[in-house]
């Protein structure tokens, strides 16, 4: 842990030249992985990390160094190294640190580190026996992962604070073939939450099901015709268009620098009347969740688009600055060794008041994207190209066979205004999110909603 009397002098070494702000963020991390194919349980991996990174601002020029001799010298060193970066001839002392105190959010029956690997090996075997019971699916990807991070922070306005999360995911990957060909199905659900994940969130068997027959459904799907069509994308991971074509280009990351289609643009109309989008940081158990940021300031509910109006943008400490706003509570970072910046948490397009029969229905020739897959995107312009990994071909209002190989082709700000039905049923799903600060984990997620009008990639 980071004793409060060494963390208070690591920030006074870190002031000791002139900074006007001085951080120290302390993790110990226990992190467990396992990978079983096609029944055999190929690896069994545990790990340790360890370290720490101290930040110092002076103005809009930050330093941030980072170690893993924890000590208090290793830790002063590092102070003292960061410290003789920025210059000024003004001193400022560090105020009293003071233990922070708040309600936890994300409570931990078990933790992973007290199971026995043979009990997380059960659960994979569950969802390969599943996987078996298909005979064209030709190989089983069974993955498990757990991570136990406790974190420490403490700055020189005076905060010391501490956090445990706790994550614990099970990814099935399921390959279909027919002799010429391979399709591939999968599924990865996790929570904030500890071994109690599989009495609450996670179904193996489930998941299994769903990679295998999305799997086989693909390998016997003709190609999906291409050209611009309405499209209805489903609840779930349908959000990551969002997340993606959106979410990033309303981080302080990309707003501060101009670098974002969507700055300047605070209280104008960027969506159509029917979308409201949020990130949260505070729902219980949830994969994005966080009791404080990886800068130590409480998570919030951050209402970024309501009925087409841009409210907000998600704010880190030194974007804070730039933009002489306040900060949100989304600074995160995947370990120590990274300087925090502006990050998504679980990030949805709230549900709406439409039928989901009806805008299927009324939409005339086009397609039903039922799960997304991975894309890219452009944070400046917001064009984005996504794969559908299930789809389905709409004629007259009605599903009639499923298609494969189907991508969304467009610009996030177009496809924001071209939403003209937003469903009932919000779900999320489970991803990891790589930016500047490295990979995260985030909830993506939305009701089904119709796109009137988007480029559909396909033969």
């Amino acid at each position: 842990m980071l004793d409060q009397k060494i963390a208070q002098d690591v920030i006074d070494c870190a002031l000791s030249t002139g900074g006007d702000f001085a951080e120290i963020f302390y993790e110990d991390r226990l992190n467990d992985s396992l990978m079983m194919r096609s029944g055999k349980v190929e690896s069994v991996n545990s790990g340790r990390l360890h370290g720490a990174g101290v930040r110092v601002y002076l103005g809009f020029r930050g330093v941030y160094v980072y170690t893993n001799d924890t000590s208090r010298e290793g830790l002063i060193a590092c102070a003292r190294r960061a410290a003789s970066a920025l210059k000024s001839d003004a001193r400022i002392s560090a105020a009293p640190l003071k233990a922070n105190e708040y309600v936890n959010i994300n409570p931990i029956k078990l933790l992973p580190s007290e199971v026995k690997a043979a009990r997380k090996i059960e659960k994979m075997r569950a969802a390969q026996a599943v996987l078996s019971q298909y005979p064209e699916v030709v190989q089983g990807i069974v993955r498990y992962n757990d991570s136990e991070q406790r974190v420490w922070i403490a700055n020189s306005e005076g905060l010391y604070t501490t956090d445990l999360r706790v994550y614990s995911r099970m990814f099935v990957i399921a390959v279909a073939s027919n002799g010429t060909e391979n399709q591939t199905g999968s599924e990865g659900p996790g929570a904030q939450l500890g071994f109690e994940v599989f009495d609450q969130r996670i179904d193996p068997e489930k998941a299994a099901r769903e990679a295998a027959e999305r799997a086989v459904k693909m390998l016997h799907a003709p190609a999906c015709p291409g050209g611009i069509m309405p499209v209805v994308i489903d609840n779930g991971f349908g959000g990551v268009i969002f997340h993606e074509a959106c979410g990033h280009s309303l981080e302080a990351t990309s707003v501060a620098t101009g670098a974002s289609e969507f700055t300047g643009k605070l209280g104008q109309k960027i969506a159509a009347d029917c979308v409201t989008a949020i990130d949260d940081g505070t729902i219980a158990n949830e994969w994005g969740s966080e009791n404080v940021d990886d800068e130590g300031n409480p998570t919030t509910k951050l209402v970024l688009i309501e009925n087409g109006i841009l409210k907000n943008y998600m704010i880190d400490r030194l974007n804070s600055r730039r933009m002489k706003m306040p900060v949100t509570g989304s600074g995160r970072r995947q370990d120590y060794s990274f300087a925090p910046t502006s990050r998504m948490r679980n990030t949805y397009i709230a549900a709406g008041n439409d039928s989901e029969e009806e805008m299927i229905a009324t939409m005339g020739d086009g397609l039903y994207a039922r799960k997304m897959g991975g894309g890219s995107v452009n944070p400046a312009t917001g064009e984005f190209n996504f794969a559908v990994d299930e789809g389905y071909l709409v004629k007259g209002g009605k599903i009639v066979h499923p298609v494969r190989g189907a991508s969304l082709i467009g610009r996030g700000s177009e496809i924001l205004t071209r939403i003209d039905r937003v469903g009932k049923d919000m779900q999320m799903a489970q991803g990891m999110c790589g930016s500047l600060s490295g990979s995260v984990p985030t909830n993506v997620g939305q009701p089904m909603i119709r796109v009137s009008q988007i480029t559909v990639g396909g033969r």
